[in-house]
């Protein structure tokens, strides 16, 4: 029996942890919890050293057709490398890079991949540590 995901009165459990590495020490996570009723996951961004709370505040919600990634910048530093993202296959990522000026990239087979810019998926990485 298949249960719609959005039918269901999620009860999240925490599931594990991406750790986000750069020249393998840690400087961020992305805690990954999954429904023990439906089985969906949920992610959340973790920056080492920032205490503040998410914009979102419980479970974010990401769409069937939708997968959790991270996407690298190789033009920016530190904590700003990285980010958390919902992607769709075939589609353009809107990506707030250097100046906080905003770039689309194009998304596919779920992933970013191009000169400046690479991601991979959570789904992939749950209990590992990437490089990036």
């Amino acid at each position: 029996m298949t249960m719609d995901t959005e039918s269901c009165n999620h009860q999240p459990v925490y599931f594990g942890v991406t750790n986000i590495n750069i020249d393998e020490r840690t400087i961020g996570s992305v805690d990954v919890w999954r429904c023990a009723v439906c089985k969906k996951k949920f992610c959340e961004e973790k920056q080492l050293g920032i205490e503040s709370i998410s914009d979102i505040v419980g479970m974010p919600k990401i769409e069937p057709d939708e997968k959790w990634a991270v996407v690298v910048c190789k033009l920016q530093k530190g904590k700003d490398k990285w980010r958390l993202a919902k992607l769709k296959d075939n589609f353009e990522y809107k990506h707030e890079c250097l100046d906080e000026k905003i770039i689309p990239l194009k998304v596919n087979e779920y992933k970013v991949n191009d000169e400046k810019h690479w991601s991979f998926l959570i789904d992939e990485n749950v209990n590992k540590a990437v490089e990036i």
